[in-house]
């Protein structure tokens, strides 16, 4: 679209003289923090990143000025200053950010400084990851849909971002469902040092999109307040009144360094520093105002040093405020977790028809359908006639609750979790289950946004949390080989923020999934797929059963030997436990049920009884998470043992495909008391 087409709303002529002075202000406060900001670092008080907006100015005032809080929903990049300000926040909770002071209303402090951010407007906390947010503002754009509400999303970002394969992603799928987005690109013609050129070979990124449909295309200068806020107004107009989403391209200027651990002289010319400074998008919109006599010089002069007194005020109060506490480390790592009053422990002694743990999966996810309306679930394959996923866990679903509630993802495993992010921040209500990838070995390309939403909660300093359920169907065992046969749990345990849950039973599999799908924060349920039909793992389960997290369940009790495992070798430790029983030997065998959090307390007393330990799972024992479970049993119960701790598992190889190759590489029975009994006559 040529800026010709923007209906011009505002103007230097139309734009009533309050506006215009209320926008100066902002302009002013924001360019002497911009300016001021280094000098924090250099007197040791914080700031120790900072990205400089000067050059970006009109677009950033014209994105604020478009945002309605608590309506709208916005996501700001770190370079994003002036457009917090336009937002409505502080120069004082700027400045508290940029210090990293307790009462930053973006992080308490938590997260790294120049990340603006206000959750009780809807101006969201985003990471570092630059451009992930564009997932974020598809999800909760998914949502306002979903509700009516009239209402956009906004991801702002540089256009370096736009190379990112997640933006793409986030661009595709808002098309693809006409969300009511819209994304900012503020083109300074650098990412760090490197060149547009070197990004793409479209002089203007946004028309990389351009052959996508239902989406609009805007140019316009982001050095210019009006070009800027015609852009915006029009920008929102299109999502409101014709429904598709708007990438709006501000061409911008970069005045200073990518950030104060940046030097631009390294690679910009002298030449091109001057041009720059030439075109400081400030002192044109100042120009303006006394050149069309909308201001005296003295009006002026005046806006300026109420400006400069209400930054002193600012800075005065932003110093005297508390630091971070140390001791909170630990507050808001995980959320806590939906309570069972009738199963605390997770057990029940019902009798009746036993179901396989497909049956649990599918009949507990309907069940919570049916108790919360306000629940979604997607992913690849999950909905399509009488198909409910590659394993038909989600069968008969939409016919039941409908295609808004439940539907089909595109291949795309960083849109899928991304968007889940995204939709659970439009209300606490929602709650969102998700397939992360058809096989867990898939799940690779979404480990940005699973990193991204792990933290989540502790970066917001407790004022977001994303309730969702990741189910991921694991292991082997079904002779799939690459790709269809990994476990991946072991790589996942080391990032904090995620519960991880991993049933062996179908009465445990619908337990936990109701109270993932209850509780407010990230889990990652872990699906032996396996078991799916396996007449061993089917159980009576109580319509309502819950499971609590942390609690394990011992499946076999015994004096001798420990077995501590999940999964699908919860079957060949119990089959191991009663042939050794016959050779007169008695063996526990924990259900550990959930890894993260994990219930130390009955593998302890477990081990302190018999004197002995057998961590068994089905990943690979090199890095996997026996090695978490021998490090508790030594670090915590070494005086009660009577041999060492040993480990089964698999090979330090991949699952192959033959089943020869699976035989030899994954973990059986026969391994598994061979092991066991080396530790008993040890």
């Amino acid at each position: 679209m040529k800026n010709t087409e923007i209906p011009e709303i505002y103007s230097i002529k139309k734009t009533s003289k309050e506006t215009l002075a209320a926008w100066y202000r902002l302009m002013t406060i924001g360019r002497a923090i911009d300016e001021k900001a280094p000098n924090y670092l250099k007197q040791a008080i914080g700031w120790s990143y900072h990205a400089p907006y000067a050059g970006h100015d009109g677009i950033q005032l014209a994105i604020g000025q478009h945002f309605e809080k608590n309506k709208d929903h916005i996501f700001l990049y770190y370079r994003d200053m002036l457009t917090a300000l336009s937002c409505g926040l502080t120069p004082e909770e700027i400045i508290l950010n940029g210090i990293s002071k307790a009462t930053d209303p973006t992080s308490g402090g938590r997260h790294m400084s120049n990340h603006f951010a206000k959750p009780d407007w809807n101006i969201h906390n985003v990471s570092s990851l630059t451009g992930n947010h564009t997932l974020h503002a598809v999800g909760v754009a998914r949502a306002i849909k979903y509700f009516g509400e009239k209402a956009v999303a906004i991801s702002s970002q540089g256009e370096s971002s736009m190379s990112e394969g997640f933006v793409y992603e986030a661009i595709n799928g808002a098309s693809r469902e006409k969300l009511p987005v819209i994304f900012t690109v503020q083109d300074n013609g650098y990412g760090i040092s490197v060149p547009k050129k070197d990004q793409t070979a479209n002089r203007k990124v946004a028309n990389n999109f351009s052959g996508f449909k239902n989406l609009r295309i805007i140019h316009c200068n982001g050095k210019d307040v009006f070009d800027s806020m015609n852009a915006m107004a029009e920008a929102k107009r299109v999502v409101l009144e014709e429904g598709i989403p708007v990438i709006v391209q501000a061409n911008c200027v970069r005045i200073h360094s990518h950030s104060n651990s940046d030097k631009h002289e390294l690679y910009r010319s002298e030449s091109e520093r001057s041009y720059v400074q030439e075109y400081d998008p400030l002192a044109k919109f100042r120009r303006l105002l006394t050149r069309y006599e909308r201001f005296t010089e003295e009006e002026l002069l005046a806006i300026e040093e109420n400006s400069v007194q209400e930054i002193k005020k600012a800075h005065k109060a932003a110093l005297k405020a508390p630091d971070p506490d140390a001791a909170t480390i630990f507050d808001f790592v995980l959320p806590e977790p939906y309570q069972s009053a009738k199963y605390p422990d997770g057990t029940h002694n019902q009798t009746g028809e036993k179901k396989k743990l497909i049956t649990a999966l599918n009949e507990t996810l309907k069940a919570e359908f049916r108790h919360n309306p306000d629940t979604f679930i997607w992913g690849q394959d999950i909905a399509h006639k009488e198909k409910g996923g590659v394993f038909n866990v989600s069968k008969g679903m939409q016919q039941e609750f409908g295609a808004q509630r439940v539907f089909n993802a595109p291949i795309a495993e960083d849109f899928i979790v991304g968007t889940a992010n995204g939709m659970s921040r439009y209300n606490e209500k929602i709650r969102i289950v998700i397939e992360g990838a058809e096989f867990a070995d898939y799940f690779w390309p979404a480990m940005e946004q699973y990193v991204d939403s792990s933290h989540d909660y502790w970066r917001s300093n407790g004022k977001f949390t994303p309730n969702v359920t990741i189910r991921l169907a694991s292991g082997g065992y079904i002779g799939g080989g690459l790709y269809h046969s990994q476990n991946i749990e072991g790589s996942l345990v080391a990032i904090p923020g995620v519960r991880i849950v991993y049933p062996s039973f179908a009465d445990d599999a619908a337990g936990l999934l109701r109270t993932a799908m209850r509780s407010r924060g990230l889990t990652m349920f872990m699906e032996p797929k396996a078991l799916y039909q396996d007449p061993r793992a089917a159980t009576v389960i109580p319509d309502d059963f819950e499971v609590p997290f942390g609690k394990a369940r011992i499946r076999k009790s015994g004096n001798d030997l420990t077995m501590i495992t999940y999964g699908n070798t919860t079957h060949m430790c119990l089959e191991a436990a009663e042939n050794l029983e016959k050779e007169g030997f008695s063996v526990e065998v924990i259900d550990l049920r959930s890894l993260i959090p994990l219930d130390k307390e009955t593998i302890l007393n477990s081990v302190k009884k018999t004197n002995r330990a057998l961590v068994v799972h089905e990943d690979k024992v090199h890095g996997g998470f026996g090695g978490e479970l021998v490090s508790v049993i030594m670090e915590e119960a070494f005086e009660w043992l009577d041999s060492p701790v040993k480990r089964v598992g698999s090979t330090f190889t991949p699952v192959g495909f033959h089943r020869t190759f699976e035989k030899a590489i994954l973990p059986d029975t026969e391994k598994i008391q061979r092991a066991a009994k080396e530790l008993l006559v040890y």
